[in-house]
């Protein structure tokens, strides 16, 4: 299963991903930038249960089910350039934004604002053809209802 998803993000042109597989990439990004600074830390998966759970309406059997995809494909996926740069190619821009919401929301669900996180999320953000402005305005959404 995750070896047929893998190629079809990492393919020259990547075609838009049906729902599901696109549910479980975006997951899998998730998971890569709570695992970024090398602690996968319950507030953290808590944070992407959350996210799953309210972004497809999912039972919490079918976040569990999910997020545990998730972190079995995202240890199997390719270097984040080729993952995001799939994503992108396969995700509308306005979904992309959502994303980096989401991405700020696990960054800061520890209450910790972390180097390396920090670092791969300001990577991943344009990787993901989002620009500065529009991440940073994500950023301030979720530390507007954080805080």
């Amino acid at each position: 299963m995750f070896a047929d998803l893998l190629r079809r993000l990492t393919a020259p042109a990547p075609e838009p991903l049906p729902y599901d597989d696109a549910r479980l990439a975006l997951a899998a990004l998730l998971v890569r930038i709570a695992r970024a600074d090398g602690v996968y830390e319950e507030a953290e998966i808590a944070r992407i249960d959350a996210v799953l759970s309210s972004r497809y309406a999912l039972t919490p059997f079918e976040v569990a089910k999910v997020r545990g995809e998730a972190e079995a494909l995202e240890a199997e996926a390719p270097d984040t350039v080729r993952f995001t740069r799939a994503i992108k190619e396969a995700v509308p821009y306005e979904d992309r934004v959502k994303v980096i919401e989401a991405l700020w929301d696990i960054v800061l669900a520890d209450g910790d604002r972390d180097h390396e996180e920090d670092a791969i999320l300001r990577l991943v953000a344009p990787m993901l053809g989002v620009n500065d402005r529009d991440s940073n305005l994500a950023r301030q959404r979720v530390e507007a209802r954080s805080g």
